[in-house]
């Protein structure tokens, strides 16, 4: 729609959700043409926000009532959507012997160039299920740069920061997340704030 507006001269600006609606409808206010094409655009989005929110209702209802879930959000910057992406990829935890593999089965770990005469890692393979790894990414850079109360965890992750910086860190507390969230599923634990994690000592 900004860019239907744009071809009109209009710009929206900076908005919010709840007033995307509005300057739309304030732009187009006038111009029949323009807004017969808004107003069919506006019912669709409408439409599709509506179904996101019962879809976005029935996943926390899921969440909620399941057990292994409730566990792994024990882990800061873990919420419903990323207990119940990573659950769902995972599906049997028995199928992996290593939590420490659950990085590599996702893409999480550095590609490796070996040569009779180099030898280095290069960025990560990005192999595996995407949306786990985002998942993860975004569960990280949450317990990161949003979660105020310290974690043994979170404070592995800052040092990481300060030697490689912040986005480097942010694949590391991935790649470690992913092995927390697996022995956690496995062990029927939860998270230990102040004690070492298993991702830890990996």
């Amino acid at each position: 729609m900004r860019g239907i507006l744009r071809g009109f001269g209009l710009k929206m600006g900076v908005v919010t959700r709840k007033g995307f609606e509005a300057r739309v409808r304030e732009l187009s206010a006038g111009q029949a043409m323009l807004e017969r094409i808004t107003n069919a655009m506006l019912d669709a989005r409408a439409a599709l926000w509506r179904e996101f929110e019962q879809l976005h209702r029935e996943m926390l209802r899921i969440v909620r009532d399941d057990e292994i879930c409730r566990r792994l959000m024990s882990i800061p910057g873990v919420g419903p959507l990323v207990a119940v992406t990573f659950k769902s990829a995972i599906d049997n935890p028995g199928r992996i012997v290593k939590s420490k593999s659950v990085g590599a089965l996702f893409g999480l770990v550095p590609k490796k160039y070996q040569s009779g005469e180099r030898d280095f890692s290069g960025s990560i393979t990005r192999t595996g299920d995407e949306s786990v790894r985002t998942a993860l990414y975004e569960a990280a850079n949450v317990m990161l740069t949003r979660t105020t109360r310290f974690s043994s965890l979170k404070r592995w992750a800052l040092e990481v920061a300060k030697r490689r910086g912040l986005k480097r860190a942010r694949i590391a507390l991935a790649r470690k997340l992913g092995v927390v969230l697996h022995r956690i599923w496995v062990d029927g634990t939860t998270f230990q704030w102040t004690k070492p994690n298993p991702a830890i000592a990996g």
